[in-house]
């Protein structure tokens, strides 16, 4: 797949659904049923937290807790068909698709919720970049499959034009209009949502993404989700579509972040002593950690580097032996990719050095920086600390159909969960 995109209609087709919503009058609060997606919520703090906020907060449908997978999955089925019974959820009148909005300070985002035609990697339609976990998949599609919804937009990203023709002519038009719902969240970004039902604006969406490839930004399990579970319902029904939110990067570029890992058996002692015998150079750091943070992006620019905390100080690791480096990673990808952070980490250090298996047991994934060092300094174990990966190394890579090591990066802002849901027994 060349990088212009598909040719016209063999591109993205996003169609309207009637959303499912909370009902303002039946909550505390919108702010106080929405969520980060779920694998941002940091357990257990974060989950008890919106738990507590209101008892009908949207983790309730998205991490339910109980004894047992099945049982979790069942609790979320119960949930949701109370909630419509009760009329705490409630489907919109017609079809719609639904610009958002989200803003905080400079940061502006606009872009486009829909139900989005499943394709294959292979297509090059839709392009994933990261690699994922089968069972995590797994877990994803049982939840689906229980509840027969799509409870959380993903976060694709395509590249316009950047002017204000096409789908970005409809959002600029639309967001000119009264909001169907507005709320802030505790993090202090606003949220605002339109429905587009009109026939031309929705002709002119179609018509301006039917020769547009979309990258996947956030959500990559749950795409292979989708794909699994078009594959157990042959046809051309709900199943063949799934929820996102479409942004133009041209119009509105995202920020990257890295994603932290926390291995929660390997104190900081341990690590460093096994790196230091492996030929990486290694310098403490008695800085605060916004200074350890700039460190680590000054040694970035030169080298891999990585920032271990978890015993009250930081050690900046960078400089790999390039024989080590030689002998520990894949030489069949191309050196985008083996000269990521995230390839030299899971292939050199967590393989080879530190022998850590890629399990829940071993290692937790962390957006939050400071979450990540208060973790390890609880649990005794070590925080590796990631420079982010710019955007355009992302899309070289997924456009030459090579993914990265799962969790290499964090595209945001990332859509509010439980804005609108998308139950396929609505269509």
């Amino acid at each position: 797949m060349n990088s212009e995109g598909p040719a016209a209609d063999d591109g993205l087709r996003l169609i309207p659904f009637r959303g499912l919503r909370y009902v303002p009058e039946r909550v505390g609060s919108l702010a106080a049923v929405t969520s980060p997606p779920y694998d941002v919520v940091v357990r257990p703090d974060g989950l008890h937290h919106l738990e507590s906020a209101d008892p009908h907060n949207i983790v309730r449908l998205i991490l339910p807790q109980a004894a047992t997978p099945a049982a979790r999955h069942q609790q979320a089925a119960d949930t949701l068909s109370r909630w419509l019974a009760d009329g705490v959820l409630a489907p919109d009148p017609e079809p719609a698709l639904y610009v958002y909005e989200q803003r905080h300070g400079d940061i502006l985002q606009r872009g486009v919720i829909g139900a989005l035609a499943l394709s294959e990697p292979s297509e090059g339609v839709v392009l994933p970049h990261e690699d994922v976990m089968p069972d995590i998949v797994a877990d994803r599609a049982a939840l689906m499959r229980t509840t027969d919804a799509n409870f959380e937009p993903l976060l694709l990203t395509y590249r316009g034009t950047g002017e204000a023709t096409g789908t970005t002519a409809v959002i600029e038009r639309t967001v000119r209009r009264p909001p169907l719902l507005a709320t802030t969240t505790e993090d202090g970004f606003s949220h605002r949502l339109w429905p587009v039902t009109d026939p031309a604006e929705l002709a002119a969406v179609d018509a301006d993404l039917a020769h547009r490839q979309a990258l996947i930004a956030d959500g990559h399990h749950r795409w292979a989700t989708y794909l699994r579970l078009r594959a157990e319902h042959p046809g051309h029904g709900p199943w063949s579509y799934g929820l996102v939110l479409l942004i133009d990067t041209a119009r509105y570029p995202l920020r990257v972040r890295a994603i932290h890992r926390l291995l929660h058996r390997l104190p900081v002692s341990d690590a460093l002593t096994a790196i230091e015998a492996a030929a990486f150079r290694v310098r403490r750091l008695d800085t605060p950690l916004p200074r350890a943070l700039e460190a680590l992006a000054e040694a970035a620019a030169e080298s891999n580097a990585f920032l271990l905390a978890g015993d009250g100080s930081f050690h900046l690791v960078d400089r790999p032996d390039p024989e080590l480096l030689a002998r520990t990673v894949r030489t069949d990808r191309p050196e985008a990719w083996r000269t990521l952070d995230a390839t030299v980490l899971h292939s050199t250090l967590l393989d080879h050095i530190w022998r850590i298996p890629d399990t829940p047991e071993e290692i937790a994934y962390i957006h939050d920086t400071e979450a990540a060092v208060t973790q390890a300094v609880r649990r005794g174990g070590t925080a590796v600390l990631m420079h982010p990966v710019r955007e355009d190394v992302v899309r070289e890579l997924a456009e030459k159909g090579v993914t990265m090591p799962r969790k290499s990066t964090s595209f945001g802002p990332k859509p509010a969960t439980g804005l609108v849901l998308r139950s396929l027994t609505l269509e």
